[in-house]
Parts: structure tokens; C-alpha cells; sequence
């Protein structure tokens, strides 16, 4: 088969950010972002853990430190004993008293709205640093790429099967080929599409919006 030009990729990602747009309109982010700080720590939270899960423990866990200064001062086992329900919770705990921590030290206890200085904070990388500068300060500086996204980036074949298992390499993919008007909703509407038809495992095709534009519709999941 011949190559496709990136002409025709960039008109179906085009075509699917039209289509997810039309069906869910501006979604709203799935976790507590009552504060920029708060943003942090629930996407923090929530690597390899789902987002309900993290909005079962951070509503005790902002009562008792509802700001960096407040987490500043707590202890990793303490915060952890709030979180222990969540995967990895240990790493996590460290990383939520540490990061503010380095907010109150050098931010002046404000959560950085710059990608440069968000991904120093521990814990924090490209990915959340996006979800907290979109969500929290209207700031569209690339695209999050979840476990969701991810998937259907490479289900729409919008990046090389060399980049499935490389989420950062996933967004550049994306942010090459698709207009920067569209980068603001990608994440929460690729994430809608990907609870509701195209699941990991049993991806409901035949529902699918983007079926007849999608080159991995009616093929089984791996």
C-alpha cells in the first residue's frame, strides 16, 4: 500500500476533532480543580489510577491541606494514609508534599502557569503540566496524551506504530498534523469517546462516529 501524504492525515484528524466536537461540545475536566494547586495534585493522583477513584480521596484530602503552604507541612506517611487506596499511592504521597513544597520555596505558593517550570515540580510531567495549564489557566500549549488519546491516536493511525508506547512522541505526532484550534479539546472529548465506544479491549465500532474514516474500525483489539 502506498504511504498516506500527511495532507490526508491532517484532514482526518481535522475531520475527527469536527465530529468529537459536534458530539460533546466543551467537556468539562473530570477532577476537583477548585484551585491550580488542587489541579496538580488530583492529575498528579491520577497516573495509572482512574479519575474517580482520585475524586473519592481528595475531597478528605484537601480538607486537611487545601493549600500548598497547608501540604508544605504535612509528612509523605500522612498523606499517604489518605490516598492509600490509589495505586502507587507511597510515590505519589512523596511526591504531593514535595511538590508543595517547591511551590511555596520558589513559586511563592502559586502554581507556575508556564510548561517550563511545571514539569520541575516532582511527580509532574509534560502530560499534567498541559492538563493544569489548559484547565486551570486557559493556557493550550500542547495536547495531554492519556492512555485514551494515546489509543485513539494510533487506532486513527495519527501516529507511527513505532510511537504507541511513547505518549510524548504520540503528541508531537498530533500537534504536527492537527490546526492549533483544535489542541484546547482534544483530551477530555478523545477521553469521552474512549469510555463510551473505544475501549481498550471491546471497542463498539458499529456505534463509532468515526467509523468510516477510521482505519482500525471492525478490526478486534489486541
Amino acid at each position: 500500500m502506498p504511504r498516506e501524504t500527511n495532507a490526508a492525515k491532517r484532514e482526518r484528524a481535522t475531520e475527527t476533532c469536527r465530529r468529537l466536537n459536534e458530539r460533546y461540545g466543551p467537556v468539562e475536566c473530570f477532577l476537583d480543580h477548585a484551585s491550580p494547586f488542587r489541579l496538580v495534585i488530583s492529575v498528579l493522583l491520577s497516573a495509572q489510577t482512574t479519575d474517580a477513584q482520585v475524586n473519592k480521596v481528595t475531597p478528605a484530602l484537601f480538607e486537611r491541606w487545601p493549600t500548598p503552604q497547608a501540604m508544605a507541612g504535612a509528612t509523605a506517611a500522612e498523606v499517604a494514609e489518605v490516598i492509600k487506596s490509589l495505586g502507587f499511592y507511597k510515590t505519589k504521597a512523596k511526591h504531593c508534599v514535595e511538590a508543595a513544597q517547591m511551590i511555596v520555596a520558589d513559586y511563592g505558593g502559586e502554581v507556575p502557569a508556564d510548561m517550563k517550570e511545571l514539569v520541575k515540580l516532582p511527580g509532574v510531567g509534560r502530560k499534567t503540566a498541559n492538563i493544569v495549564l489548559n484547565v486551570a489557566f486557559g493556557i493550550v500549549d500542547g495536547i495531554a496524551v492519556d492512555t485514551h488519546v494515546n489509543r485513539i491516536a494510533h487506532r486513527l493511525k495519527l501516529s507511527p506504530k513505532t510511537h504507541e508506547k511513547e505518549p510524548l512522541k504520540t503528541e508531537q505526532d498530533l500537534l504536527k498534523i492537527l490546526p492549533r484550534e483544535y489542541w484546547n479539546d482534544v483530551n477530555h472529548q478523545w477521553i469521552m469517546l474512549g469510555r463510551e465506544i473505544c475501549d481498550a479491549r471491546k471497542p463498539l465500532c458499529g456505534e463509532c462516529p468515526l467509523a468510516d474514516i477510521c482505519p482500525s474500525a471492525g478490526i478486534s483489539a489486541k
